[in-house]
């Protein structure tokens, strides 16, 4: 008779859509956060040392992915300053007051603001939260994936056993003793007691 083969329990595969979609929000929360922490960061050290100059404007946003660019004047050297937030109705040649560090020129916001980019630290606020939800979520289903697999491969495990168990003994006992009975050793302290 032959021995039964019991076929591996069927795994549904995880897509690689939820590792990428891991690494991909990871990576987004790490760089929100630089971008946050960038722009606190030349807020304050425009705050410790404000320098205030006369940019003049030399190019508008048109809504099609171009920023506005602020030329001015710092220690002696010509700047721009990119995406910076323009009040409605500013034109090109339009002189506006900006304030940047006075260690770092390049450290510079429109006079009044708190951040060289508000848009950015909006965004941060509210891009950190979500990628870090949507990676904890991609962990979480990446973990349970895993812990279902390592189940299913014991239940594999032991589902082969209790197939050999039970063709072993369809065939006889003298199969798993190889013809003597099995004796079950007896612990030190207990032996049975006498009546």
């Amino acid at each position: 008779m032959r021995t039964a083969t019991v076929p591996p329990p069927r795994i549904p595969r995880l897509g690689r859509g939820w590792y990428l979609a891991a690494v991909l929000s990871a990576v987004l929360a790490v760089g929100m956060c630089l971008l946050g922490w960038r722009q606190a960061d030349q807020a304050d050290r425009i705050e410790a040392h404000p320098v205030r100059v006369e940019g003049v404007v030399t190019q508008l946003p048109t809504g099609g992915g171009s920023y506005s660019a602020v030329s001015y004047r710092a220690a002696g050297q010509s700047h721009t300053a990119a995406a910076l937030p323009l009040a409605d109705g500013t034109r090109l040649g339009d002189t506006i007051c900006l304030e940047h560090a006075a260690d770092d020129p390049g450290a510079v916001r429109i006079c009044g603001d708190t951040y060289p980019q508000p848009v950015g630290v909006g965004l941060a606020r509210f891009s950190v939260p979500v990628a870090i939800v949507g990676f904890l979520i991609c962990v979480v289903r990446i973990r349970r994936y895993r812990r279902a697999v390592a189940f299913r491969s014991g239940q594999g495990r032991l589902a082969a056993n209790l197939a050999l168990a039970t063709g072993a003994l369809a065939e006889g006992m003298p199969a798993i003793t190889q013809g003597k009975r099995s004796r079950r050793r007896r612990r030190a302290g207990g032996r049975r007691g006498l009546h």
